[in-house]
């Protein structure tokens, strides 16, 4: 029995993209770690870098946290599985990409982080910031990062280079994935704003722009403190704006057009030299 004509159709759509790739020259191998940026159906970065001209070996999960990446002996061994094939066919990585944290700070993880909504109290519970973004998760991608330097030394000589990248600013308006209904995932925002009492959304973007921008602040001193680490600061990418709906497909995921954009942002730094 033939395949359908839906099948037909997929299929030649990718032999079509194989081909493209044979037929093009290479910019490098980008081995990819992390959530749903690196995984998200239609475009997300890593399908932008691949329209560059970047070969991509993935291992990202929509959903997982850097501490998951960092901690959960799974998400180590299908990295290294890859780096072992790469290295078993003489090919080196032009980097490695690890998308990772978002979930980290959002949805239930959001509420803990906010004071209720109170005139002697700010939205953001400063202490407990601090223990989340600079402590907790900052080790977990100092260790993520040490990890991966351990194995590609072992693999390929020499360490490979790491790109890390934060996220932009949202806005907390609601908007789920396909607008979140039923089972679709998400919102992911605005029920831990409702939830400790903040209504305005103004105030809320505000409050959100703050806690990415801490998040890509601590991002910056992972870079600083390894010579093999490069951060790459989307936030010039995004708009929270009242655009914002150009850039941003929900609460927490890019257009594909904003998805470009980053792929363009990862783009310029794996061509500038470390």
């Amino acid at each position: 029995m033939p395949p359908s004509r839906r099948v037909q159709s997929s299929i030649q759509r990718a032999r079509a993209q194989r081909e493209k790739r044979q037929q093009r020259h290479s910019l490098g191998i980008l081995v990819a770690e992390g959530d749903s940026w690196f995984r998200y159906p239609g475009i997300d970065v890593l399908s932008a870098l691949d329209d560059i001209g970047y070969d991509i070996v993935s291992v990202a999960n929509a959903g997982d946290t850097i501490e998951s990446m960092a901690y959960e002996e799974r998400q180590l061994d299908g990295l290294t599985r890859e780096l072992d094939n790469l290295a078993d066919t003489n090919k080196i990585p032009s980097a490695i990409l690890i998308s990772g944290g978002g979930n980290d700070f959002t949805g239930s993880a959001l509420e803990v982080l906010l004071n209720y909504s109170h005139p002697d109290l700010s939205p953001l519970n400063e202490p407990i910031i601090g223990a989340a973004i600079d402590e907790r998760l900052r080790k977990a991608y100092e260790h993520l990062v040490l990890e991966i330097t351990e194995a590609t030394t072992e693999f390929f000589g020499n360490p490979v280079r790491i790109l890390i990248h934060g996220y932009g600013h949202p806005v907390p308006d609601g908007r789920g994935f396909w607008g979140g209904f039923w089972l679709l995932p998400g919102p992911w925002l605005k029920p831990a704003f409702d939830k400790k009492g903040h209504q305005s959304e103004e105030t809320n973007t505000d409050t959100m722009e703050k806690l990415v921008n801490r998040f890509n602040a601590m991002l910056g001193t992972v870079a600083l403190g390894s010579e093999y680490v490069d951060y790459v600061d989307v936030r010039p990418c995004l708009s929270n704006a009242t655009d914002y709906k150009d850039h941003w497909a929900d609460e927490l995921h890019p257009t594909g057009d904003a998805f470009r954009r980053i792929a363009e942002a990862f783009d310029i730094k794996l061509r500038n030299e470390p």
